[in-house]
């Protein structure tokens, strides 16, 4: 993973640990691989605590924010340790895939 997406990583992992409850951060997708463009956009998993809707919705200003401060758009892909461990979603593919392939930050 590129230096610049680690910084920008920390940096979102720091803004939203100020009033979130974050279990899990990853990136995934062709930034983890190291294979992205520079107009690719960056996939960040994020498993927090089970939020209310406006803190959700803080969230993904953060995300937009901290994104658009670096010129990067990213995708981020916000589910509850709830959803992970005890719903159906715990077998998708993607999370499987997340889980195997992201890199934890």
């Amino acid at each position: 993973m590129a230096k610049t997406v680690s910084l920008i990583i920390k940096e979102l992992r720091k803004r939203l640990s100020e009033f979130l409850t974050l279990v899990d951060l990853r990136v995934f997708g062709s930034r983890a691989r190291g294979d992205g463009e520079v107009s690719s956009d960056m996939d960040v998993f994020i498993e927090v605590e089970n939020p209310d809707r406006d803190t959700k919705e803080k969230s993904l200003d953060v995300v937009w924010k901290v994104g658009f401060e670096h010129y990067i758009f990213i995708s981020p892909f916000i589910c509850t340790r709830t959803e992970v461990e005890k719903t159906p979603f715990r077998s998708s593919p993607i999370l499987k895939s997340i889980l195997e392939e992201g890199l934890k930050i």
